[in-house]
């Protein structure tokens, strides 16, 4: 019997296939690129954590990479008799196995371990986690006096000068981790039970494939199910119990069940039709003066911040695209991008109050993100307050025009501007875009171009596909601001 880590017994309480095959078959996981960011951001987390509770320069890190198994085991044993505190601590129970991020000395040798998560609050399963960790950590002899988890504090502001003091606040979990933890080993028994089978369970695919976590082997396992020529989960807001009572075809659920919404879909996806209330498209836009501005952000966010004045999670506008369009049907583009690696919050807001100019719409795509990163930049910086506040009377939302005028099959319950250009305007797409295609990408394109270890030349390509990727967005509201206005005879 191998002992199986404290993730694949997370990834069992989620869905016993899962751990059936992250033990047997790892090679059919494919980690989303979300996925693959939030275990940076963990890791990220997790080095500051250390220099929070590293007070005195005598911590011991137990290094995996370079100790391996059984090594990792009698380094910590080793650490242990120090009493230094110790990172990521390495303890077994037989047939499990548990790292803890933090393990302090504690009174009558005792320890206190603290478990870090990049989250800005507690989890139910981060209890399900303390305890499983709690479990063999004593089982493994290590006497505990106290089980804490530390989290993210939401509301600090870094001071810059890398001060992290503050980032992290702690909560006491010792008296509900010891009522859980007499479950963790019947939980154990139950996962060994099912990576022992020769072959996988059936378990069909549903609301835990992504509860609490995003299951990388959610192609594989829907890959063997029978395809659904309409799935139910195309319904906005598809609640997940219809599948769960067998419903896995839209046309399955009852229409008494159906809001007027799903029922749109419903009907469009069963026609094939294209559902346009122009004239009232017409309407909603009727009456607005040019110059028309459309506007759209990129922004970055940091868990761990790394701007002095910014807060964890906290969204930094970056870039913005914006298209004037004046009475004559001419179109000016302005752009902004700062790839210089500091704040670029002021900048930024400058630019925009200097575009955007004093009169006319400003149209933008789901406005609450917008007008949130523009009220924002007006706290941080209250000289330019009035100028922000100035553009944020003008803003126009063209995202309750699209859902409430527009759906065409193609979309599939969505709503997004990447789902209704291709449909409204078929010869743009961002799938033919080069490198940076939606706003994860363009996340990932601004970090690497502003590590210092990015060559300039590859620097320069990400600048061009930001560019070009934010560009798209603006002027894929305006072919849609054309489509709904009926000014189709400008040549736009």
């Amino acid at each position: 019997m191998r002992p199986l880590s404290k993730s694949k017994l997370i990834a069992f309480r989620q869905c016993p296939r899962r751990v059936w095959l992250e033990v047997h078959r790892p090679d059919l996981k494919a980690d989303s690129a979300a996925t693959q960011a939030s275990y940076e951001i963990g890791y990220s987390v997790g080095d500051i954590a250390r220099q929070i509770y590293d007070r005195d320069g005598k911590g011991e890190l137990i290094d995996i990479d370079a100790l391996g198994f059984p090594g990792v085991f009698n380094a910590t044993a080793e650490a242990l008799t120090r009493r230094n505190p110790v990172f990521e601590a390495a303890f077994t129970s037989g047939d499990a196995l548990a790292l803890a991020d933090i393990l302090l000395p504690a009174g009558q040798r005792k320890w206190r371990m603290v478990e870090v998560k990049a989250s800005t609050s507690v989890k139910d399963y981060y209890r399900e986690d303390l305890a499983i960790q709690t479990h063999i950590a004593t089982k493994a002899g290590i006497p505990l006096e106290s089980m804490s988890l530390a989290h993210i504090d939401s509301s600090w502001v870094y001071p810059g000068g890398g001060n992290y003091a503050g980032l992290l606040v702690e909560e006491d979990l010792t008296e509900e981790t010891r009522q859980q933890v007499g479950a963790v080993q019947q939980w154990i028994d139950a996962a060994q039970a099912i990576v022992a089978r020769p072959d996988a369970p059936t378990v069909k695919t549903g609301r835990q494939c992504d509860i609490p976590y995003a299951c990388g082997f959610y192609d594989h396992c829907a890959s063997l199910e029978p395809t659904v020529e309409m799935p139910v989960y195309w319904l906005p807001r598809a609640r997940g119990a219809w599948a769960e009572r067998g419903m896995v075809d839209l046309r399955d659920v009852p229409l008494k069940e159906l809001n007027e919404t799903q029922r749109l879909v419903r009907d469009c996806t069963i026609s094939g039709e294209t559902h346009f209330d122009a004239e009232g498209a017409q309407s909603d836009l009727a009456g607005l003066p040019f110059p028309a501005y459309f506007l759209d952000f990129e922004t970055i966010q940091f868990a761990v911040p790394i701007w002095a004045g910014t807060r964890p999670y906290q969204q930094i506008p970056f870039q913005y695209s914006l298209h004037r369009l004046d009475d004559q049907g001419r179109i000016e583009h302005r752009e902004f991008l700062d790839l210089s690696g500091q704040d670029p919050s002021r900048a930024f807001a400058e630019r925009l109050i200097a575009d955007c100019g004093d009169s006319g719409p400003v149209f933008v795509y789901n406005q609450a993100f917008e007008k949130t990163r523009m009220a924002e930049l007006a706290e941080r910086f209250p000289d330019l307050k009035p100028g922000l506040e100035a553009i944020l009377a003008r803003v126009v939302d063209l995202y309750p025009i699209a859902r409430n005028r527009y759906y065409h099959p193609s979309q599939r319950g969505s709503w997004s501007i990447k789902s209704v250009l291709p449909a409204v305007v078929p010869e743009l797409s961002y799938e033919t875009l080069d490198g940076v295609q939606n706003g994860g990408d363009a996340q990932e394109a601004f970090l690497e171009s502003i590590s210092p270890q990015t060559p300039i030349e590859r620097r320069e390509t990400l600048q061009r596909q930001l560019l070009t990727y934010c560009a798209l967005d603006t002027y894929a509201m305006v072919r849609l601001w054309q489509v709904f206005s009926a000014r189709t005879d400008w040549a736009l």
